[in-house]
């Protein structure tokens, strides 16, 4: 494997995977817990991929979708984008274990450091509510410039009820700090307000595929072509 990292100059504040710096060695068991392979496993093939496609995982914490979708296709050039370094170190492991070839980018999805039109799919796998609403908006507008105009974003983030439960921690108190934050961030996401901000956009979305965690709570699986586009 040749693991390529690069930096990014810009440092802004972020919310690790688990919502905590010094639980992101635990990032790997949490997945096998909350059963999240199911979800991945579903997201490649939903993503149709083929030989020589370029592939973008935005927010790829510890790789465990890259490292997935290298092993069922081995002739796509894989990129992982994350602005957790110790996230990105895992992940450069993993995938050095499993005989890839990654390239690995420290950076944030609001400012994706790739060329207009570099991407034949773009990931997103529950990362989205880490991200406040503008930012989600800018990580929107960006998947929509680095995708080709025939290529397609497959983002997986958590479903809520129309009145932002997702029944897993109940009322309970208010949280603070960035575990309270990511909480609230996570109510942007109730029934299709997904969909509907992924459309809003700029891309033709498809209907929202549900899955369950093995763990409460469900996924809901978005894809979404960037509108005026060729699908194929």
């Amino acid at each position: 494997m040749t693991e390529k990292l690069s930096q990014t100059r810009t440092e802004r504040e972020y919310i690790p995977g688990l919502g905590k710096h010094f639980l992101t060695p635990l990032y790997d068991v949490a997945h096998h817990v909350f059963g999240l392979r199911p979800i991945h496993q579903e997201m490649i093939t939903l993503a149709e991929l083929r030989d020589g496609h370029q592939v973008l995982d935005v927010g790829c914490g510890t790789g465990n979708l890259l490292r997935a979708t290298g092993r069922r296709h081995r002739n796509v050039d894989l990129v992982g984008l994350d602005p957790d370094p110790k996230a990105l170190a895992r992940a450069g492991r993993k995938a050095r274990r499993a005989g890839l070839t990654v390239r690995l980018d420290r950076g944030f999805a609001q400012e994706l450091p790739y060329d207009d039109g570099s991407f034949d799919r773009v990931f997103s796998s529950l990362m989205l509510h880490h991200l406040d609403s503008t930012s989600k908006d800018a990580l929107l507008a960006e998947v929509r410039r680095v995708l080709r105009p025939d290529g397609l974003l497959v983002l997986a983030d958590a479903v809520l009820d129309e009145h932002g439960h997702d029944h897993r921690h109940g009322r309970g108190r208010r949280q603070t700090g960035m575990r309270g934050r990511m909480r609230e961030q996570l109510r942007d996401n109730a029934a299709d307000a997904v969909s509907q901000r992924i459309a809003e956009a700029g891309f033709t979305v498809e209907p929202t595929r549900t899955m369950a965690l093995r763990i409460g709570g469900r996924v809901g699986i978005e894809l979404a072509h960037p509108s005026g586009s060729a699908q194929k």
